[in-house]
């Protein structure tokens, strides 16, 4: 596939693509809580090589333990769901000439991105090192990124272009979305949706001894409808601003970019700011954990390579 296969504000009509996504959640009317917390303390390398922890790791964010609830759902049936859906995704995205080929410039600069923070990930959820990532740019308008379980990456065109997100700014929103993934809270929320729904017998019986087939159809419908709450976000702001921090990018990046997320969401606000505003108190709460990963930044090897957000869009 060739450039001239890919139409960056093709809009694309993707139904597999999930409910979630960048700063969206399930959270109106909901008051800001503070998540319980857990030092972190390991290092991965790529590959799945693991490197040993120096005395500085002993720094950074914490967010608590995993959650109770996501041991209810299968962790590789909510993964081979993903995948599917993922997949199904990409080819609808394919046929309507809204994914750019391996060469597209911003599709080098995401993967780009990606090498840097994967390595990261393993400590944070040791199945990471077994998926099988990927990283996908999306031809669309929409101010939207996301992670799904298993790694699977996806950026719109729009985010980049109209926020004209520099790299580190790119690094935030991924290790955001990574953290998501990393923590699984979308396997937490399906755990909390069987619970509350007084199905945990009937889970029980679908995710640990029923057909696999069956639940992992029953997942990828959740993984449709599903949104985060304001806890998962927040963990996912602090989470994803040590990875971003560790793989050499300005944890910074959050409060410039938190700035732009304000500035459009003035006036009619895009879809993921409609149920959770980027306001002052996250942008706060990023600068009060600043001083828990700058160290990281300031250690970590940098880029040597950056890139330049794309053109902006011509007005009309």
């Amino acid at each position: 596939m060739v450039d001239a296969d890919f139409s960056p504000d093709a809009d694309a009509h993707l139904p597999s693509a999930p409910a979630y996504g960048f700063g969206r959640c399930d959270c109106r009317g909901c008051a800001p809580r503070r998540p319980a917390r857990r030092l972190f303390t390991g290092l991965l390398g790529l590959g799945g090589a693991v490197a040993l922890a120096p005395a500085w790791a002993q720094e950074g964010v914490d967010v608590g333990k995993q959650s109770r609830w996501a041991k209810l759902v299968s962790a590789e049936q909510v993964e081979a769901a993903a995948q599917q859906q993922y997949a199904q995704m990409m080819r609808d995205a394919q046929r309507q000439k809204a994914l750019a080929p391996d060469n597209n410039p911003q599709v080098v600069r995401l993967r780009a991105i990606a090498q840097r923070i994967i390595p990261f990930s393993g400590a944070w959820n040791p199945r990471a090192q077994q998926w099988r990532w990927e990283v996908n740019l999306l031809g669309s308008r929409e101010l939207n990124a996301f992670c799904m379980p298993g790694g699977k990456i996806a950026f719109y065109y729009g985010i980049l272009q109209q926020l004209q997100l520099s790299d580190d700014e790119v690094a935030m929103i991924m290790g955001h979305e990574v953290a998501h993934a990393l923590r699984e809270h979308a396997r937490e929320r399906m755990g909390k949706t069987m619970a509350t729904n007084g199905a945990i017998e009937l889970g029980a019986a679908l995710f640990g001894l029923g057909d696999l087939g069956r639940g992992v159809a029953n997942i990828g419908g959740q993984l449709l409808k599903l949104t985060f709450s304001r806890e998962d976000e927040s963990e996912a702001d602090l989470v994803g601003m040590e990875l971003a921090a560790r793989a050499g990018y300005n944890p910074r990046a959050g409060v410039t970019l938190w700035q732009k997320m304000g500035e459009v969401s003035k006036g009619a606000p895009p879809q993921f700011l409609s149920t959770h505003p980027a306001g002052p108190t996250r942008i706060r709460d990023i600068e009060r954990n600043l001083p828990r990963v700058e160290g990281f930044y300031q250690r970590a090897p940098k880029p040597t390579q950056r890139f330049a957000p794309p053109p902006p869009a011509a007005k009309s």
